[in-house]
């Protein structure tokens, strides 16, 4: 419910989220995103490196009933984990969907690269380790 206290919060396709949140029962979800068994994402550590919600899921905002925007293969993900100043944002823009996708301009890539030290986000041969998605 974090999410959709902000976000669809009176929406009637959500009563199922809520009645779970009030009962405690949980709800069968139909998965958008599923990666395969063999691919390890951590949600947590995306967030404190400062990848906002809508740089994968989209603009969820905007969206009735969940789809998916990208396509979660390899290449989309390396592309980020290889330049991760034109894609990181301050943490407390997370879950701003009004955030630019992508940092472009000199100065957007000046404050994605500020980020990227703050965030201790490390090199792209760590980035790139295969098995840091690969377990």
């Amino acid at each position: 419910m974090n999410c959709h206290k902000q976000i669809w919060a009176d929406s009637p396709y959500l009563e199922p989220v809520r009645a779970s949140f009030r009962t405690g029962k949980p709800i069968a979800w139909e998965r958008v995103h599923d990666l395969p068994d063999y691919a390890y994402f951590n949600h947590s550590i995306h967030v404190k490196k400062g990848v906002g919600c809508s740089t994968c899921h989209g603009k969820v905002d905007e969206m009735p009933i969940m789809y998916q925007v990208a396509s979660l293969q390899m290449e989309w993900c390396l592309q980020c984990h290889r330049a991760p100043e034109r894609f990181v944002r301050p943490v407390e823009k997370i879950f701003d969907m009004e955030w630019r996708p992508e940092n472009k301009t000199r100065e957007e890539l000046a404050q994605g690269i500020d980020l990227k030290a703050r965030y201790k986000i490390q090199g792209r041969r760590v980035l790139e380790s295969c098995s840091i998605c690969h377990r």
